[in-house]
C-alpha cells in the first residue's frame, strides 16, 4: 500500500508513520520547510508542504492509496487564531478535495474526542453524545469542529472517510511536547505544585497509532470512533506519576476561580505582551472545567481498540522525557520508568 500521511513529524503522526513502515507500507510523509525529518522511518518519500497551501503537494497525493491525515496546529493559544483555522479547516477540506481530484480511495481523519459534548458532572460521553458548535471551547476545538464537519460531509457526498476522535495520547516522542505531555513533564520538573479538580482520558499513543492502520481496512464510512483509555481525574495522573517516579504528587488544589485568575494573568503579560506561550491560558482553564471522560465501546467493538491501564504509556512518556533532555536529572534517577 502506498501512503500518504500528514502530520508525521508530530506526536501521534510519528507513531502512525513508524508502525506502517514497520508494516511494509510505502510511505509518503508531508512535511514542513521546518520539520525536525530525523526520526521518520527509514526510505520514506518526504514531501515538503503546507497544510495552508495543499495545492502545493497535489502531484505527491497522486498514485497513493489511502490518505491518514493526522497533521493539525494543535496549541490552545495562538497570536493569530485565523492562521489555525486556515490550516485545520480550510487545509482539511483542500486536502479532502485533492484526494478525490487524484483517485486515493480512503480517507482517515484525525480529528479530536476534544469535539463531544463533555458534561460538568463526570458523565461519560460517546459518539452520540448531543454536542454542538456552540459547546466547543477556544480555538482549537472549534477549528477541530469545524473541520470534523467537513470530513463528515464528504462522506456523506461519497468518499471514503473515516474520522476517529484521540482521546489524550501518551507516550514516548513527545517531542513538542503536547499540552499532555506537558503535564508530565512539568511534574517531573517540579513545577506541579498544586492541581484542579478536572479529568481526562488517557490512552497509549501506540494503540492509537494501530487504530489508525486498522481504520483503513476496517472503519466504516461517514462514522466516529473514540479512541480512548482510562478515565482519570488530574490528581490520580498526578499519583500515578508519583508512583512511577518516587517523586511528590501535589496535595494542594486550586479552585478554578483562581487557576482563571492566574490563566488570565499569565496570558495577558507572557502571550499578549511578551509574544510568549503562556504557560496557563483561559481557554485551558475553560476546558478543564469539564471532565472529558469518554467510552471508547464503539471502536471496542468495530476496529478491537485494545483499552487497558496507561500505566505502561506513563512509564514511557517519562523515560523518554528523562532520556532526551527534557528534565532536571538532579531531581530524579527515572529507576522506575
Amino acid at each position: 500500500m502506498r501512503l500518504f500521511v500528514t502530520g508525521a513529524t508530530g506526536f501521534v503522526g510519528a507513531h502512525v508513520a513508524q508502525m506502517a513502515a514497520a508494516q511494509g507500507a510505502e510511505l509518503r510523509l508531508l512535511t514542513r520547510t521546518s520539520s525536525n525529518t530525523s526520526r521518520l522511518p527509514a526510505g520514506a518519500d518526504v514531501v515538503v508542504g503546507d497544510l495552508r497551501a495543499p495545492e502545493g503537494f497535489r502531484a505527491a497525493l497522486v498514485g497513493c492509496d489511502a490518505l491518514i491525515h493526522v497533521a493539525a496546529d494543535y496549541r490552545l493559544w495562538v497570536p493569530d487564531p485565523a492562521e489555525m483555522y486556515k490550516a485545520n479547516v480550510d487545509g482539511t477540506r483542500e486536502l479532502l478535495r485533492l484526494a478525490r481530484e487524484t483517485g486515493v480511495r480512503r480517507v482517515v481523519y484525525t480529528s479530536s474526542v476534544a469535539t463531544m459534548g463533555f458534561k460538568m458532572d463526570g458523565t461519560v460521553v460517546d459518539e452520540e453524545t448531543p454536542v454542538s458548535e456552540a459547546d466547543m471551547i477556544g480555538h482549537y476545538k472549534r477549528s477541530k469542529w469545524m473541520a470534523e464537519q467537513v470530513a463528515l460531509e464528504a462522506a456523506r457526498a461519497g468518499q471514503e472517510v473515516i474520522v476517529l476522535n484521540p482521546t489524550t495520547p501518551i507516550g514516548a516522542l513527545d517531542t513538542k511536547p503536547t499540552p499532555t505531555g506537558r503535564i508530565v513533564m512539568d511534574f517531573l520538573n517540579g513545577n506541579f505544585p498544586a492541581y484542579v479538580d478536572t479529568g481526562l482520558n488517557l490512552v497509549d499513543v501506540d494503540e492509537i497509532a494501530r487504530m489508525h492502520l486498522v481504520a483503513l481496512e476496517r472503519g466504516r464510512v461517514g462514522e466516529r470512533y473514540i479512541l480512548g483509555g482510562e478515565n482519570l481525574t488530574l490528581k490520580q495522573i498526578l499519583d500515578r506519576l508519583a508512583a512511577i517516579t518516587g517523586l511528590k504528587s501535589p496535595t494542594m488544589k486550586v479552585p478554578h476561580a483562581v487557576a482563571m485568575a492566574f490563566a488570565f494573568f499569565d496570558e495577558t503579560i507572557t502571550g499578549k505582551l511578551r509574544g510568549k506561550e503562556p504557560r496557563a491560558t483561559v481557554e485551558a482553564v475553560r476546558m478543564g472545567r469539564k471532565m472529558m471522560f469518554a467510552s471508547s465501546a464503539k471502536a471496542e467493538r468495530e476496529l478491537g481498540l485494545r483499552v487497558g491501564s496507561v500505566e505502561g504509556a506513563l512509564r514511557a512518556a517519562c523515560a523518554w522525557f528523562y532520556q532526551n533532555g527534557y528534565v532536571d536529572k538532579t531531581r530524579m534517577s527515572c529507576t522506575g520508568c
